[in-house]
């Protein structure tokens, strides 16, 4: 028995290495390329090793590109506001759901997931013209508004199976000690739920940084509003492309991302696997 479970365990390990390493080669790649010069780059045959490596790109894409700190920011201040006001919907609309009853309820839940499914491409148009009758076009809420709008209907349906875990004992209890329906909301139901909120919150802050690219470069024409997925433009020139400086300014660029993994990973775990025991 420990012999068939050896051979279960090192096909594991080989599957998970498999997995690892086509999710990471491209970041490796992305890495070796921004340490290594523009004219390397290009070389035939391929060479992986060089003796000329450094960490110039990482100097330099900050005087060709001058704004990048600004794209930087925009990057990380769009998809955290858009995350936070996400969960300011998404908590009590979960919530409602996980716990009244009203008509409709199913049909509703199964429409938001439809409406998911479109891509943002295809409703950029209406949004265009909803964006600027109301004079949002040029401005930071004209990536905040859709990204949010495409980003709640999937925080629901996930926020939704947290909530309905919580015992509705805990709130009969709280009902009787004279709470209202915020105060159940606030103190028990979001703290008990903090790994949920915490990858639902992780959801929105990547699927925010994901969708920049799209509804900056249809909403937005002041480089000072910029994300960094549209700054990275500025490194093609008219006859070259800076590919060296390219990867480090995107590996820079998604570095606020990694750390919020780093800080929050235990909650990201214990979030994914709640509920994979019964109690």
């Amino acid at each position: 028995m420990d012999k068939y479970n050896l051979y279960e365990k090192i096909i594991l390990y080989l599957g998970i290495l498999v997995f690892m390493t086509f999710i990471l080669l491209p970041f490796v790649e992305m890495f070796y390329a921004s340490l290594r010069p523009l004219d390397h780059l290009f070389r035939s045959p391929y060479q992986f090793y060089s003796d000329d490596l450094s960490f110039w790109a990482y100097r330099e894409m900050w005087k060709t590109v001058p704004m990048l700190p600004r794209y930087i920011f925009n990057s990380f201040f769009l998809a955290s506001v858009t995350s936070l006001i996400t969960l300011l919907f998404v908590i009590p609309a979960a919530y409602s759901y996980a716990r009244f009853k009203f008509p409709f309820k199913n049909s509703s839940l199964y429409i938001l997931l439809a409406i998911n499914m479109f891509s943002g491409a295809v409703l950029l148009i209406p949004l265009y013209k909803v964006l600027r009758t109301f004079g949002l076009l040029n401005t930071y809420q004209a990536m905040i508004v859709p990204g949010v709008a495409f980003l709640i209907p999937t925080a629901i349906w996930l926020l939704k199976s947290y909530f309905e875990k919580i015992p509705i004992d805990l709130e009969e209890a709280a009902f009787v000690d004279g709470a209202s329906r915020v105060q159940i909301l606030r103190h028990i139901i979001a703290p008990l739920s903090t790994p949920g909120l915490v990858v639902v919150g992780i959801y929105a802050f990547i699927g925010s940084y994901a969708q920049q690219f799209l509804f900056a470069i249809t909403f937005n024409q002041k480089k000072e509003y910029m994300p960094i997925p549209s700054g990275l433009y500025e490194f093609i020139g008219y006859t070259t492309v800076k590919w060296n400086e390219m990867m480090a300014a995107s590996l820079v660029g998604i570095a606020p991302v990694l750390i919020i993994f780093l800080f929050l990973q235990k909650y990201i775990v214990a979030g994914l696997t709640s509920g994979a025991v019964k109690n």
